[in-house]
């Protein structure tokens, strides 16, 4: 059945914020029968690289979910897929009801501008710009007043315990500074979704720690649906759920509950 929003923004070249989680469904984002496999070029020798196939995926609404596995298991390359920045060579993605493969480009921007939060696991931050600067991007790519822009994202940066750092560049930081800074551009925009790709992995200990702690704080207070990619276990467990990736298979592995997580 065709949904009528996707219609309209098929037909203006627009993509309409989702209704990401309806009162009678708690999924957020599902993947069904997900195959990805990268080609050769034409003339190379073997088959290609296949990094899963078949694989399903379901998520629901406030879930903070972790994505373990080795190095090359495809742990980023499903981040992507999820986050409409690649797509699948075969099954598909939704979100709500949007079928993410059928996305033109410009839609696909325009759903990880609204509906999707991205962290990398380096921070990406435009050196000439301040923090406040790189934190209003999103918004100022959307259209709003560079003042309106450059108020909210100081919020932001205060919400991430960088209310006095707006004014420096991103060479003015630490690493997790840098990454605090990277986190508030993710949800600037308010999105219900965070993505994040190994967003402790250039960190050390302690310092990767507090920034996970931080992300925690986030999900909670503003009732995100989760979905990290990391090579911490320890952390991974503090998560609702934990997912291992290996042989192109995603396996449900066993949650250590703490104190937090437990029910009353």
């Amino acid at each position: 059945m065709t949904d009528p929003q996707m219609e309209e923004g098929a037909a203006s070249g627009s993509l309409q914020p989702l209704p990401i989680a309806p009162e009678h469904s708690r999924v957020v984002m599902r993947a069904e029968g997900l195959t990805k496999v990268y080609r050769q070029v034409p003339g190379g020798a073997g088959p290609g690289l296949e990094l899963f196939r078949g694989l399903d995926l379901v998520v629901h609404a406030g879930e903070m979910v972790a994505i373990v596995g080795e190095s090359g298991a495809g742990k980023s390359t499903l981040l992507h897929l999820l986050a409409a920045l690649d797509k699948p060579t075969a099954g598909e993605v939704y979100c709500g009801d949007a079928r993410l493969s059928q996305f033109t480009a410009r839609q696909a921007a325009e759903f990880r501008n609204s509906d999707v939060g991205y962290v990398w696991q380096f921070h990406y931050l435009l050196p000439e710009f301040t923090a406040a600067e790189n934190v209003a991007m999103p918004l100022l790519a959307r259209g709003m007043s560079r003042s309106s822009a450059l108020a909210k994202a100081n919020q932001w940066l205060s919400e991430v315990g960088l209310g006095a750092r707006g004014h420096h560049r991103s060479g003015e930081l630490s690493g997790g500074e840098q990454q605090r800074v990277s986190l508030a551009r993710a949800l600037v925009t308010e999105p219900k979704i965070l993505l994040a790709d190994e967003p402790t992995g250039d960190l050390d200990n302690k310092t990767g720690e507090a920034v996970f702690e931080l992300i925690q704080g986030l999900h909670r207070a503003h009732g995100l649906t989760s979905i990290l990619v990391t090579h911490n276990v320890d952390f991974a467990e503090k998560c609702d759920r934990m997912l291992r990736l290996r042989g192109g298979v995603l396996e449900e592995m066993q949650v250590k509950k703490t104190k937090s997580q437990r029910p009353g």
